[in-house]
């Protein structure tokens, strides 16, 4: 409290006791009871003064911060493949319900399998096994307290950044409980298998192999490459304690179009007790024709190799980069151009595209000429100012030509373009406007436009390359932008019709994979339809099994996981509306990554727990983890203090105060017959 409020309070209080006295002990007659109705009114106009002047107090409360304690488990199938739930969940019990640790810790449960969830209970059902999302997710969540980590798991990771890597940029230590044994048994396994998902009528393409021993004795295998009616490739394998793994290439004819499921196979060694290991399917997706895409540019641009990346991403189609003049001479190849930074010298290349109704993708920027392109074409013209702008990316979620998921746009780096506004002479759809200063306009920065069964699109801006690096920062891949621009691509080299039902999805999944569909429908009038009932119907083609399941709408898209479904070939029909209906098929390989594994990966969790400033612990072991834990003085309950600034006015008692000695003022003269 300030010296100056504290001399308001004192002027407050003489002011109070003069005009109390002043009202009852000098005009008045003396009485009795005037030094208590002066009492009362000095309490009245005291406590009115002091809402006046509404001092403020500091209010501190004391209270203790006890650390928290994350207990994560792996709720993965593998842990199911080993035998450890009963051991994973009693240990989840003990560490929860133990006084000690209750007393000493906060402690909170998560689950985890591909995500991370909040624990609810475990099922081991998870198919993948994400330990590297699990441990950064948590350190995310507990940046700003002292959270150290207790992770029950068998320490084998089926997909995402090593955790080993991972654990080095943690702030939290890592307490590994290992699930599982730790003794290594003999096994031959295939460790890697690397293959195309595309392959081209009558060429061969190539299967690389990986196989690796555990064992002090020598053996011989045999790896069989086969379908379901023929053995394409077989080979002996000679494998020992020094000599414990061997790369095996075979070359693989693709004799039919369409999807082929491929089972790479090793005869079983006598004293193996994980044979799951042994056998590994791929498939591949065979087709008649590849795509070439030509890349026409007349300057050198960063952009030209990270769209060449993009498109190439697809097997199926292949990217050159060329001049006018060299994709002139070669221009029977190419199925779809796309046009860099245009100018003068482009003149030929437009009169060809324009004659033959090619489809192209035309992106501008800060070298194009839009003089020249401006007559070279008759879809839009760009107002000419000799000046630059930037441009930021915001997403239309109205687009319906094709789905395009929004992939956080508006944290992209800007394009760099011409200044002024372009013109479209036909109808557009943009897939982005821009986005200046923060100001989302209405103008197309990547649109796409049909005229007479030509399709064309056009970016206004160049530096994509940008985008594409964006993009890896954010998801750690350049997958989902590369996937975005292959949409744009399958666009262009189509011509297939337009249609109010767009389907999203893959020919084949591996059996550890998520199996998603989605979908996007549009009414008459091309709109999205937020309200539609869409569902699809799956039928197994080997048993004739029939499910029907509805789909689920996440933002401007509807989605249905199918990943319950067992492995097999599956038609499906998708109904929107009993409207509209379409067909296709998938096929989802009979392979589970969880049950790759029989031992725990003991020594990586070791490293992690090393890595962090912890140690790890084998599940018998869990008493010395918990006296371990419990003497450690970095998890100390910490003493807190939290000061709060109150003013005086908040305080209801004051208010009563008041209203009691003016109720018993006016009550005392009225009982004396003084009113």
């Amino acid at each position: 409290m300030s010296t100056t409020t504290l001399l308001y309070i004192i002027i407050a209080g003489i002011t109070a006791l003069s005009l109390a006295l002043f009202q009852y002990l000098y005009k008045s007659k003396k009485n009795k009871l005037h030094i208590l109705f002066s009492f009362l009114r000095f309490i009245t106009l005291f406590s009115l003064f002091l809402l006046i002047i509404n001092p403020k107090f500091e209010k501190i409360t004391i209270y203790n911060e006890k650390p928290k304690l994350v207990v994560a488990v792996d709720n993965s199938e593998s842990i199911k493949h080993i035998g450890k739930e009963e051991d994973a969940n009693n240990l989840v019990n003990n560490v929860v319900t133990n006084q000690e640790l209750n007393d000493k810790f906060n402690i909170e449960r998560y689950v985890f399998g591909g995500n991370i969830e909040d624990f609810d209970s475990l099922s081991f059902n998870a198919i993948q096994s994400n330990i590297s999302k699990a441990l950064s997710s948590l350190d995310n969540i507990y940046k700003n307290v002292n959270a150290p980590i207790v992770l029950l798991t068998d320490g084998n990771q089926t997909i995402g950044t090593d955790y080993e890597y991972v654990s080095n940029k943690l702030k939290q230590s890592v307490y590994p409980i290992v699930l599982g044994d730790t003794t290594q048994f003999v096994d031959i396994k295939i460790q890697q298998l690397n293959a195309n998902k595309y392959a081209y009528l009558k060429n061969k393409f190539p299967v690389e192999v990986i196989v690796t021993y555990s064992g002090n004795q020598e053996i011989s295998s045999q790896l069989t490459i086969s379908t379901s009616n023929s053995t394409k490739f077989s080979k002996q394998l000679n494998l020992s304690k020094q000599n414990n793994s061997q790369t095996v290439i075979a070359n693989l004819l693709a004799d039919k179009v369409g999807v082929t499921t491929y089972y790479v196979s090793l005869s079983h060694l006598s004293e193996e007790k994980n044979t799951a290991n042994n056998v590994k399917p791929f498939a591949v997706e065979v087709i008649d024709q590849k795509t070439n895409v030509a890349i026409i540019s007349d300057i050198i641009h960063p952009d030209l190799g990270a769209i060449k990346k993009m498109v190439e991403t697809n097997q199926q189609r292949s990217v050159s980069i060329v001049s006018p003049s060299e994709y002139l001479n070669s221009k029977e190849l190419y199925q779809l151009a796309i046009i860099y930074q245009p100018n003068n010298k482009f003149k030929s290349v437009f009169d060809y595209i324009n004659n033959e109704g090619l489809n192209s993708f035309v992106i501008v920027g800060t070298n194009t000429q839009w003089s020249f392109l401006n007559s070279a074409q008759t879809y839009y013209s760009q107002e000419i100012t000799l000046q630059t702008e930037d441009y930021q990316p915001s997403l239309n979620s109205n687009y319906n030509t094709f789905i395009v998921d929004d992939l956080g746009f508006q944290s992209f780096p800007p394009l760099n373009s011409e200044f002024g506004d372009v013109i479209f002479n036909i109808p557009n759809s943009p897939i982005l406007y821009k986005s200046i200063n923060g100001n989302i306009t209405d103008k197309a920065l990547l649109t796409t436009f049909e005229d007479n069964n030509k399709r064309g699109a056009l970016l206004l801006g160049e530096n994509i390359w940008k985008w594409r690096a964006q993009s890896y920062l954010i998801d750690g891949t350049f997958d989902k932008f590369d996937s975005f621009f292959g949409k744009l691509i399958q666009y262009l080299t189509s011509n297939k019709r337009k249609s109010r039902l767009n389907l999203d999805y893959e020919s084949f999944y591996n059996g550890s994979q998520d199996v998603v569909i989605i979908a996007q429908y549009f009414n008459k009038n091309y709109e999205f339809d937020a309200n539609a009932s869409l569902s699809i119907t799956v039928n197994n083609t080997e048993t004739n099994n029939t499910i029907t399941i509805p789909f689920v709408l996440k933002q401007n898209k509807y989605q249905v996981d199918l990943s319950q479904l067992a492995a097999g070939t599956y038609d499906f029909t998708v109904n929107a509306n009993n409207e509209i209906s379409q067909s296709g098929r998938i096929q989802i390989l009979d392979f589970n990554i969880e049950q790759q594994f029989f031992n725990a990966n003991s020594n990586k969790l070791k490293q992690l727990a090393k890595n962090t400033n912890a140690n790890s612990y084998h599940y018998t072991k869990i008493d010395a983890f918990v006296s371990d834990i419990l003497s450690d003085g970095r998890y100390s309950i910490i003493e807190k203090s939290n000061k709060k600034i109150v003013p005086l006015i908040d305080f209801k008692y004051l208010l009563a105060l008041i209203a009691l000695s003016l109720a018993l003022e006016w009550f005392i003269r009225k009982y004396n017959g003084l009113i």
